[in-house]
């Protein structure tokens, strides 16, 4: 303790000589909290965090904390600079003209403008003249569809009157591809450089396609999305149809999975001969028929996992009927896996029955099983198409796995809110570390809002993270029934001010108990990505009522997949290609799933088909646009 409250010490002494009379010191006493003090002095928590990161941890009795005064204007030692602190009600507006500095200018020396917005606390460096007319560079835009003078002007942060004085060809009419000088003095034509002069560069310029988000751009290229990020600033704000970006030289412009369109394949009939398709499914009948002290009745009141096989295969068998009733020349043939966790028969199966011969193969359900028939089938590329497993599974080249892991649920949901330009910030439990982990790794421009010291979360802590004029996303990932309801009443108390809607990462089995309000939850809209949706259109109806009909029960989500996963396959095996060509070209959507494949690294395909849903007013489930 001695050694910790030396170096408090010190870095007070340090900091004296910075900030002068700007900051002052508080010894925290047992039983106070952030809140409690940040109250006391008429800051936010979040001003003290900022000069004291360490008591986000834990706050301990007798430390000295250093805390923001209230004075709005000190002068730095440089003798260059000067800071203002921002003050209530204070806009960017009204400080660059106090100053008279520009917008482009106070951002460029302050880049936390760009991303959290102006906040009441923050200590902003007010550059000389001086200093940025040296440092100020040229930019130019060419005009996109769909834009104009305003959404332009107010994408760089600056006047309308400003972009027509340096473009005065644009005063009656802005037409689409002009080459806008926004800031800066124009260089002389000779000094003008083509955007596509990368002829001793590493990277070169790439335009952003149709449905192409961070995610997949990260895969194309084979960056992290932060080295995207730092390479293009501009991503930060979105990614959008149309930009250009640098991306490594080397990159292979394939058919990439968010570029796909989707499309809902209809069977070409130039077909010579049959196509073969086995189904490995589990039923395990030797098993239930040795079994000496259940009946097949009792078994199938206990056994989840035959439940779940005979819904799989009842959905097949109405997608295997509605191939008949179509027309189409497919033999299917269904084989007993008899599989556990740690093995079955497939070896067997294929051996007997020649299944080298197949067009695809849909099972076994285990990942390893799986597995194990891909690479028996492996040197005559026989599709596998793993139906029900989420692990994400060894690189083989014939294996499709078709339900999306967590990451790719999780890289969408965020993908989708930076797509709509909104503020992330996640409250996060200190017992999710996989979360956490996750977020420092992956997405690490989301703030964590900070916790009390008994796990809750308070308003004022929120509100000082919150962003006017957005949506503000707040990601919330705790099983901890006092911390959502915190965190559902600070997001409430903000909603007068700030727009806000909450946000899973997984399933959460609190909210759906009587002590978490669904009315807050919808009022909350919230939102959560999802395999699966809820099909209530005409088509779905009548694909329920069929079901119903043929099994005197309605379609559980294992017998709505059993549909999808073996209409996908056929239909795709109908198109006069290699289902892997099908694959590369196109995404599909049956009634409840999305197949939306890309090839993985290493080898082998995952699928990425994922659904954004919300709770809206009318008390139903809807998929985000």
């Amino acid at each position: 303790m001695k050694y910790f409250f030396a170096i408090w010490i010190s870095l007070l002494i340090f900091s004296q000589n910075v900030f002068s009379q700007e900051t002052i010191t508080h010894k925290v006493e047992r039983g106070e909290t952030i809140t409690e003090i940040a109250k006391k002095y008429q800051v936010t928590p979040y001003d003290i965090y900022k000069l004291n990161p360490d008591a986000k941890d834990k706050l301990k009795p007798r430390t000295v904390l250093l805390i923001p005064s209230k004075s709005g204007l000190k002068v730095v030692n440089t003798g260059v600079e000067i800071t203002h602190k921002v003050l209530p009600k204070e806009t960017l507006f009204g400080i660059e003209k106090k100053y008279n500095v520009s917008d482009a200018d106070l951002k460029k020396v302050n880049p936390f403008l760009e991303k959290d917005g102006l906040q009441i606390g923050q200590v902003l460096v007010i550059p000389s003249k001086n200093a940025v007319k040296s440092a100020e560079k040229v930019i130019y835009h060419d005009v996109q569809p769909k834009e104009t003078k305003y959404s332009i002007a107010k994408q760089y942060g600056i006047t309308i009157a400003e972009l027509e004085k340096k473009n005065p060809e644009i005063v009656s009419n802005l037409p689409i591809g002009y080459h806008l000088l926004i800031k800066g003095n124009p260089v002389k034509d000779k000094e003008i450089v083509s955007n596509n002069a990368f002829t001793n560069s590493p990277y070169k310029n790439y335009e952003i396609k149709p449905k192409e988000t961070l995610y997949s751009l990260s895969k194309m290229t084979g960056m992290t999305q932060e080295e995207l990020l730092a390479l293009n600033p501009e991503l930060k704000n979105g990614v959008e149809i149309g930009m250009n970006i640098k991306v490594p030289s080397n990159t292979a412009f394939s058919s990439v999975s968010d570029t796909k369109v989707y499309d809902d394949l209809t069977p070409k009939t130039n077909f010579s001969g049959r196509k073969k398709i086995a189904l490995l499914l589990p039923f395990n009948i030797s098993r239930v028929q040795g079994d000496t002290v259940n009946s097949v009745a009792a078994r199938l009141k206990k056994d989840k996992f035959l439940n779940m096989t005979l819904d799989f295969y009842a959905g097949a068998l109405m997608a295997i009927d509605s191939a008949k009733t179509m027309g189409l020349p497919i033999d299917v043939s269904i084989y007993d896996s008899e599989e556990t966790k740690y093995g079955s028969n497939v070896a067997s199966i294929v051996s007997a029955n020649n299944l080298q011969t197949a067009d695809a193969v849909i099972g076994p359900f285990y990942q390893n099983n799986a597995e194990a028939t891909a690479r028996l089938l492996a040197a005559n590329n026989v599709p596998v198409i793993s139906p029900l497993s989420k692990d994400a599974g060894n690189p083989i080249a014939n294996l499709y796995q078709t339900v999306p892991s967590n990451d790719v649920l999780r890289a969408k949901m965020f993908d989708f809110m930076r797509a709509k330009r909104g503020n992330v910030v996640a409250v996060v439990d200190k017992k999710k570390t996989s979360v956490i982990q996750y977020l420092n790794q992956n997405q690490k421009d989301v703030r964590l809002v900070p916790l009390n010291a008994n796990g809750t979360v308070s308003a004022e802590a929120l509100k000082a993270m919150l962003l006017p004029n957005v949506m503000n996303y707040v990601v919330m990932e705790t099983a901890n029934t006092w911390m959502i309801k915190t965190t559902i009443a600070a997001m409430l108390s903000a909603m007068p001010a700030y727009q806000v809607q909450l946000v899973m990462l997984e399933p959460n089995d609190t909210l759906d108990s009587d002590e978490i309000s669904f009315a807050n939850l919808v009022k909350l809209k919230l939102m959560y990505p999802s395999v699966t949706r809820d099909n209530t259109s005409p088509e779905g109806l009548v694909f329920g009522n069929k079901f119903r009909k043929l099994n005197s029960i309605a379609p559980s989500d294992y017998a709505t997949r059993g549909f999808d996963v073996t209409f996908d396959t056929m239909m795709r095996l109908m198109q006069n290609k290699s289902f892997e060509e099908t694959v590369n070209a196109v995404a599909t959507q049956q009634f409840e799933n999305k197949f939306q494949y890309y090839k993985k690294e290493g080898e082998g395909y995952a699928n990425e088909g994922v659904y954004i849903l919300y709770y809206d007013s009318d008390l139903t489930v809807k998929v985000a646009n």
